[in-house]
């Protein structure tokens, strides 16, 4: 299901994308919307590790200078059918992880200081296994993909806006649809590429449990990670607090419209979905 769900948000994504361009350009605007954000977005996804660790501040550790955690992660990314990952930690007092990489062969789970300190082993291994059902799952392709289609869409219209365009009927675009292109397309793209973002989590919470073996463990580290980015900030940019498992920056209750705006499903619906994997 939650597959599904992903292909119909990735071709609303695409059929939007394909919308804004034929009224702009015909096909040829689409594709060239596409191709000047796939450039953008390529380079992101095959320098994703360092740049990612230099804005957490992480550092990569050895088997020698991190023998429990190496050994953690060895072990559950065996159980996963995955080669070994880089491990790095970060010194953030914040309780945190994330995964990173372009693909499992060159990956990185990362964890904080602060993850080592306040969760106990069986909850730190759920939140390994999470992230490393991300790298299982190859969810930073999906997403890069994902951010390409929106950044077309950001494209296509801030092009619409200040420069017009003709689409197949070589039928200029009003000023009012080139505002409204400038104002909505983006924002519903925005919207889209976020819901696809919170399908991944739910999907690396269950094939995270299914790793680990221990949904409720998962369940209960993600409470405790919530509580923790309350009460702990942590300086990140804000482009890679997405890929942490509970977002660091986002330290506000998810009602409303907020939700739709968010990388991340509220916690207590992600406690929920691992609860029920528990029964």
């Amino acid at each position: 299901m939650n597959n599904i769900k992903v292909f119909v948000l990735m071709a609303g994504l695409t059929g939007l994308v394909v919308a804004i361009g034929q009224a702009l350009g015909g096909g040829q605007g689409a594709i060239l919307a596409l191709l000047l954000s796939a450039g953008m977005n390529v380079f992101m996804y095959w320098g994703s590790s360092s740049i990612v660790l230099r804005s957490y501040g992480a550092q990569v550790v050895t088997a020698q200078e991190a023998p429990e955690l190496y050994e953690m992660v060895d072990r559950l990314r065996q159980r996963a059918g995955l080669p070994m990952p880089t491990v790095a930690i970060a010194p953030q007092e914040q309780a945190n992880a994330f995964a990173t990489g372009r693909n499992p062969e060159n990956s990185v789970v990362c964890v904080t200081q602060g993850i080592m300190r306040e969760l106990s082993k069986d909850e730190l291994e759920g939140v390994i296994a999470h992230e490393l059902a991300h790298i299982k799952n190859r969810d930073m392709l999906l997403q890069t993909i994902a951010a390409t289609m929106a950044g077309a869409v950001s494209n296509l219209a801030q092009f619409a806006f200040f420069f017009g365009g003709r689409g197949d009927d070589d039928e200029g675009v009003s000023p009012v649809a080139g505002i409204a292109m400038l104002i909505i397309g983006p924002i519903v793209a925005m919207v889209i590429q976020f819901a696809i973002s919170r399908q991944r989590e739910f999907k690396a919470d269950a094939v995270g449990a299914e790793i680990s073996g221990r949904p409720l463990s998962l369940a209960n580290a993600l409470l405790k990670l919530e509580a923790g980015a309350r009460r702990i900030p942590m300086q990140v940019s804000p482009s890679a607090a997405p890929l942490a498992i509970v977002n660091p920056l986002a330290a506000f209750s998810m009602r409303g419209i907020s939700k739709w705006m968010s990388t991340h499903p509220p916690t207590a619906e992600r406690v929920a979905a691992l609860q029920a994997m528990a029964v």
